[in-house]
């Protein structure tokens, strides 16, 4: 449930951060929304569905295909239904928020409406993000930090991690007309921009004191107390297994604990200039490989019953 809660906020931060990318285009430069397809891993089923990846196209595809499995629609439909086979496991103020939630962007979705997203997807990509914060809200506050808020918990941080890899991955697809604009005014408002869909500016201008993209590659990789940062996810997904195993942090019960071990081993002790080395999209799929097979062996050790 939490993982498609997660998926359809960051689904709507990657429209709003292309958004702002192309907001800061030079003139002549056309808007790109490929990239969106390719950071989502779901280019092959775009590909089966639609003729050409225009705005129209992409934008349906994320926000409201059936098809898609991981479209916003989707998503929210799914983690209703999660919410409606474990209801008597949550809080009433979570299972009507979910189902608000859900019903909400379902009327905003009907064909009648759906031109106004299309045109301006700005103010639905506002409301998921702003019914998805009220979710943590709820979750955080009308639950018992049980085992039960533990799984959630594992959904919720492996997703995070998954996605801002991803959204690192907008800014590295949408490339710049030259190569010598790297590092100018207008690479930087990229940059900006990528902060800015993370909900990361103000935090990172807390933290440094001017825009560069390895401070910031640093920042949303490495930085030990962003909520968003890749660490930070990884740390608390692996204090929540542990909770859920009762390993004292010093050996593992299982697979997915030993992977995320070395995870946010190899984490704290890489620095960026080896991610330069390796290459920005090189090194980041490697992170969504480790993080996905973590995610598979979670669900082979809890969730899959052998008859």
């Amino acid at each position: 449930m939490n993982r498609y809660l997660e998926r359809a906020e960051n689904y709507a931060r990657f429209i709003d951060a292309n958004l702002n990318l192309t907001l800061d285009l030079p003139p002549g430069m056309a808007e790109q929304w490929e990239p969106l397809i390719l950071v989502t891993g779901d280019h092959e089923l775009f590909n089966s569905l639609y003729d050409v990846a225009d705005r129209e196209s992409v934008l349906r595809f994320l926000i409201e295909d059936r098809e898609n499995p991981s479209s916003i629609r989707s998503c929210l439909h799914r983690a209703r239904e999660n919410a409606r086979s474990i209801r008597e496991m949550l809080s009433l103020e979570i299972f009507e928020h979910i189902n608000e939630f859900y019903l909400r962007s379902r009327e905003a979705m009907q064909p009648d409406k759906l031109g106004e997203i299309l045109r301006d997807p700005l103010p639905f990509c506002t409301f998921v993000k702003e019914m998805s914060h009220l979710y943590y809200g709820l979750f955080e506050t009308t639950l018992s930090h049980g085992e039960g808020w533990h799984f959630g918990m594992l959904g919720r941080q492996l997703e995070r991690a998954d996605q801002t890899t991803r959204l690192l991955d907008v800014k590295y697809f949408i490339l710049l007309p030259r190569v010598e604009d790297v590092g100018r005014s207008f690479d930087l408002l990229q940059w900006s921009s990528v902060l800015k869909s993370a909900s990361a500016f103000e935090m990172y201008n807390r933290e440094y004191d001017r825009i560069d993209p390895r401070l910031i590659i640093r920042f949303l990789l490495f930085d030990r107390d962003f909520p968003r940062s890749i660490l930070f996810c990884v740390v608390r997904t692996a204090r929540s297994l542990q909770k859920i195993t009762g390993s004292d942090g010093r050996s593992f019960e299982n697979s997915p604990e030993k992977s995320l071990g070395r995870l946010r081993s190899d984490l704290e002790y890489t620095e960026v200039k080896e991610v330069y080395d390796i290459g920005l999209h090189e090194y980041l799929d490697r992170l969504q490989m480790r993080l996905n097979e973590i995610g598979v062996g979670l669900y082979n050790a809890y969730f899959r019953f052998e008859n």
